[in-house]
């Protein structure tokens, strides 16, 4: 038995670093969580049509993984050193965006696996930036987002940005990129509106 075991724990320990890029994983990992105020409570009811389905964005490659970026000038992509996501990126913003839209609207929000419940408002997107840009000193997130009505009788896009200042460490970026992020969301919770 102790021979099975021990094949079995190195292939799952390989697996697991597989996940996180293939290198140590750090200390702690990064995530986002909302800044804005949580309500009393979150009971909500809605019409048809009226409730909202936030899908997780789409990304370029370099946000597809648990590595936060961080661009060398134009053409050029690295990693911050000791700095890794608890999960993707456009995930863990799709989660932030959908309880900072609960939390400061009105409005019925459901998960992707939901929707069929109401078709309502969608919301989708592309997260094209989410990292650090050595050239200016500041964490970038940049969002495109697209609101369509059931039925696709109205479409709107709009482009959300924010930034925030770090040095290009560990222990600055993460706060920095967690302080963007939530600006976008507010900007896309009032753009939802309700």
């Amino acid at each position: 038995m102790r021979a099975v075991r021990l094949p079995l724990l190195l292939v799952l320990g390989a697996g697991l670093a597989g996940c996180f890029g293939g290198s140590k994983v750090p200390a702690t990992l990064l995530t986002l969580t909302p800044t804005a105020a949580a309500p009393a409570e979150l009971v909500r009811a809605a019409a048809a049509g009226e409730a909202v389905t936030i899908e997780v964005p789409t990304t370029p490659q370099e946000l597809n993984q648990v590595r936060v970026p961080a661009l060398e000038g134009p053409t050029a992509v690295t990693y911050i050193k000791d700095l890794q996501w608890v999960d993707r990126p456009a995930r863990m913003f799709q989660q932030l965006l959908t309880e900072t839209v609960k939390r400061t609207t009105r409005r019925v929000v459901l998960d992707p696996k939901q929707s069929a419940l109401d078709p309502g408002l969608r919301v989708t997107g592309t997260l094209q930036r989410m990292g650090y840009d050595a050239t200016t000193g500041q964490v970038v997130v940049v969002y495109d987002a697209a609101l369509s009505t059931a039925g696709g009788a109205r479409v709107e896009t709009r482009r959300f940005e924010a930034s925030a200042p770090a040095a290009g460490t560990a222990e600055t970026v993460g706060p920095a990129l967690n302080q963007a992020a939530n600006q976008v969301a507010l900007q896309v919770a009032s753009w939802v509106g309700g």
